[in-house]
């Protein structure tokens, strides 16, 4: 095992397996529910060599790890004994308020998708860039294998939510993949087409809906529920709760194809009837809400959402962000909104590069490189942990070269079409499929430029660094000798029960 003295002793420190309610990771973080967040040594964990920090926020105890993380979380499920599950048996009646509630289903749900996700929203974006070039047209046999690779994942997105959001829920997963099926389900998704509508609802309204078929006479709200969001985690929330209640009325002879025939039978045409149009409402609401505030004034929407984008991420909130971006580009096509900290990775990255120039520090240097690299490909989390925030002014630098950042992507109107790869990989997701490259785009790329710029002087000034501030070498705490004296205290040793 690669990382075993890392888990080992995270393990010990976090309280040992019994105390781990969840463990699910994201791009950098190891994100643990505790039991019992006070039996977890904080400071020694931070001391773990391979630890970058912790943080406890949204109901999670977070431990930053880095771009590895996958395989850290692989050895670690694995040397603990927890199977091949992510998760040991939830507690009940946790009391965690409704801001950390939301935080945690919301993670939960999107984290395990989250890098398929920017891997095929890349392909999209690599795909639009080649016809904005003028490599081959949306035409072509090229093309068209291109999307379908890129936009599969997109648009059979209730099905792969479902089966995230079941397990977050405790419904059967393939139970909440056949509900996210039926959403997407062909020929319901093209039955209007060509169609006049029997009558209309609402007429008059904003929910006016044109009512093409009924299920038992009851007028069904026909909706595209392709790459939708809202209404498949509700759809399963209410799944699981019917699924839960048939299992005590079952009989054992019949429940394991009985329950599912009911759960499905139930909440298949109860979502098409009252859950879908309301969620999809609801999300309609969501995407306007997002684009009045953008609209009322986009340079200090850039402003704010840039400048505090770092802070959001830092605490894990950037969450509540995500699937509201995911919802305005499938009601809108576009999001105007998480776009404006986009600039955030690259001012990052040059506040790194500051730091690595003036250093005299060998392991501030160890630690920058790797960690400019990282910026740049859109994870920021090793030089926010490791480098800029330990040293105060150059995160200072950051934020501020972040909300120019922001604010100039809000004057040029730049928007996200894809959610797609971050960082450099993440440029041709501003890129407008319709009209290519244009000055929105070009807005983006200044913006870019810019918060590199602006971070990179700031941070090379005596105000913005002062290489005195470092640790010098060799003062640094061993921690495998504090790890021995732990364990001699303790009377523990690696190899212990955990």
């Amino acid at each position: 095992m690669k990382y075993k003295e890392l888990v080992s002793q995270l393990l010990f420190e976090i309280g040992g397996k019994e105390n781990i309610t969840s463990l699910t990771h994201c791009v950098t973080r190891l994100r643990f529910k505790l039991k019992d967040e006070n039996k977890a040594q904080t400071e020694n964990i931070k001391a773990i060599n391979g630890v970058v920090t912790v943080i406890q926020s949204g109901g999670q105890y977070q431990v930053v790890i880095g771009n590895h993380v996958p395989e850290v979380y692989q050895e670690f499920i694995d040397y603990a004994e927890m199977g091949s599950s992510t998760s040991t048996v939830e507690e009940k009646h946790e009391k965690k308020g409704l801001f950390n509630t939301f935080i945690d289903v919301i993670s939960s749900i999107f984290t395990p998708v989250l890098g398929l996700l920017a891997a095929t929203g890349m392909i999209k974006g690599l795909n639009v860039l080649f016809v904005s070039i003028g490599l081959f047209t949306k035409d072509s046999g090229t093309y068209q294998i291109l999307q379908a690779a890129g936009d599969c994942f997109f648009y059979f997105f209730p099905i792969f939510l479902g089966y995230t959001a079941a397990k977050k829920f405790g419904l059967t997963p393939f139970l909440g993949m056949a509900i996210g099926a039926a959403l997407v389900y062909p020929a319901l998704a093209t039955f209007t087409v060509g169609k006049e509508p029997l009558y209309t609802l609402f007429q008059g309204t904003i929910f006016e809906s044109p009512i093409y078929i009924t299920f038992l006479g009851i007028p069904v709200i026909l909706m595209s529920y392709s790459s939708s969001v809202i209404p498949i985690i509700i759809s399963t929330y209410f799944a699981a709760k019917v699924e839960k209640f048939l299992k005590k009325i079952t009989p054992s002879v019949v429940k394991s194809f009985l329950v599912p025939f009911l759960t499905v039978i139930i909440m298949v045409p109860l979502t098409y009837l009252i859950i879908g149009p309301i969620a999809t409402w609801i999300g309609n609401l969501l995407g306007a809400a997002a684009l009045g505030i953008y609209n009322f004034n986009p340079i200090i929407a850039g402003l704010f959402v840039g400048g505090l984008w770092q802070v959001l991420v830092m605490f894990g909130l950037h969450w509540g962000v995500i699937p509201i971006a995911i919802n305005n580009i499938s009601v809108l096509g576009y999001d105007p909104v998480m776009v404006l900290g986009m600039a955030t990775p690259f001012a990052t990255a040059a506040a790194v590069l500051a730091v690595v120039i003036r250093s005299k520090n060998k392991s501030v240097r160890a630690i920058g490189i790797p960690a400019f690299i990282s910026s740049l490909f859109g994870v920021s989390e090793p030089s926010l942990y490791g480098v800029t925030l330990p040293r105060k002014r150059p995160f200072v630098a950051t934020l501020v070269a972040s909300a120019i950042g922001g604010a100039i992507m809000g004057f040029f109107g730049t928007k996200n079409y894809i959610i797609g790869g971050m960082g450099i990989f993440g440029i041709p997701n501003y890129i407008n499929p319709d009209n290519g490259i244009n000055s929105a785009f070009m807005g983006a790329l200044l913006a870019i430029l810019v918060a590199f710029m602006i971070s990179f002087i700031l941070t090379m000034t005596k105000l913005g660094y002062n290489p005195r501030d470092d640790i010098q070498d060799g003062k640094e705490k061993s921690v495998e000798k504090k790890w021995a004296r732990k364990s001699k205290t303790k009377g523990t040793t690696r190899n212990s029960s955990y």
